[in-house]
């Protein structure tokens, strides 16, 4: 086979959709060689996310012919996929281009969320608009559509009227590094990092509930709380969390450490005593599976997709309850026998349902049924 992929977020975004389109197209190079990738960006950006990308003989990459990159991306681009030879091509950030239904091109489109129809006060408005038409067009006008989970696929039936049966749910997978056996090494070998700690990772924003988290440490007693670890960047909610922290007589037990090198996060999810994540909605949410694959508890969220993604054998708590929260960390700081069971089952769980192999092998069945 022939596959095309929009890959602008591959070549120019560095955490989810990036991390999502570099994951799935080297899985898919990795299981089956025999097939060609050609990879279509408006800008080529050479980094160290990248460079498979650039090196290996069976992907072929192409960027815009003219400067005018937006016009190429939602336009142009169709003539110089078809001259590649492409039979299918799979936009794998929620949108297509125009009048590709009109070629012979089979084409797939891979939904991640719809956060910005369920929370529409954190996107400008003019980013709203765009973000529907270009969304709703690629729901109308490609042949199938991955969901990367079953809430993101009932968002979409219930936004746009998609039929359902047009709707293939395809789980994410993480990088190769969280998914390998533990060698030992972890965060304890990262300088400044206490002994056991909490951790939290994905951006500061009102929705993921840091300040939440906070909150429920407060309602800790004294000889069970442990420092927090927060990976991830911010803006006014970050700072408001930490206006809240500043009150707390244990302030300093928070480390906010920004962004964290890919190559450097394996070791921090595997030296956390507990992963926390008590997001209100998401489209998949990979820091859970990132944790699970890492052999850490999880404490997350029990609405949107987050379910599916931690297991049964995860805490699940009302986001918006502090108390909830603060009583799933207690247990899972405290219960040793509880501790384990959630580690071992939820590792199972994650590669039953998220192993790269099997998740790679759906998507490349999709593409056999296309054709």
């Amino acid at each position: 086979m022939n596959i095309a992929y929009d890959a602008k977020r591959l070549f120019q975004n560095f955490t989810g959709l990036g991390n999502y389109s570099r994951t799935l197209v080297q899985n898919l190079v990795k299981y089956y060689p025999e097939d060609t990738y050609q990879l279509f960006s408006p800008e080529i950006r050479r980094h160290p996310s990248t460079a498979f990308f650039l090196n290996h003989p069976s992907i072929k990459v192409h960027g815009a012919p003219h400067p005018f990159h937006a016009v190429w991306r939602s336009l142009d681009i169709k003539k110089d996929v078809l001259r590649s030879g492409a039979q299918i091509y799979h936009g794998l950030s929620h949108e297509i281009p125009i009048g590709i239904d009109a070629t012979p091109l089979k084409t797939v489109v891979t939904i991640h969320d719809l956060v910005f129809k369920i929370y529409p006060e954190y996107t400008p408005a003019l980013q709203r608009k765009l973000y529907d038409v270009k969304f709703k067009y690629a729901c109308e006008h490609s042949d199938v559509i991955i969901a990367i989970s079953e809430q993101t696929k009932k968002d979409i039936v219930h936004f746009y009227g998609t039929d359902p049966q047009k709707i293939k749910v395809i789980y994410q997978t993480c990088g190769d590094a969280f998914q390998r056996p533990s060698t030992g090494a972890h965060s304890k070998e990262i300088p400044g990092l206490p002994a056991e700690y909490l951790l939290y990772v994905g951006s500061i924003i009102e929705r993921k509930n840091l300040l939440r988290i906070i909150e429920a440490m407060d309602l800790l007693p004294d000889t069970v709380r442990i420092p927090l670890v927060v990976v991830g960047e911010g803006g006014s909610y970050m700072e408001k969390v930490k206006a809240a922290l500043s009150k707390k007589k244990w302030k300093n037990d928070v480390l906010f450490i920004g962004n964290v090198a890919n190559t450097d996060l394996p070791a921090l999810y595997r030296g956390a005593s507990v992963f926390i994540y008590p997001s209100e909605y998401e489209g998949f949410g990979i820091p859970v599976i990132e944790a699970l694959f890492s052999e850490v508890p999880v404490i997350t969220s029990n609405v949107s997709c987050l379910p599916e993604a931690a297991g049964p054998s995860s805490f699940l708590v009302d986001p918006k309850s502090e108390a909830e929260i603060a009583a799933a960390m207690e247990r899972a700081l405290c219960d040793t026998q509880l501790r384990q069971t959630m580690i071992s089952d939820g590792l199972q769980y994650a590669r039953d349902h998220f192993s790269a192999e099997k998740v790679t092998a759906q998507v490349h069945q999709l593409y056999c049924e296309l054709l």
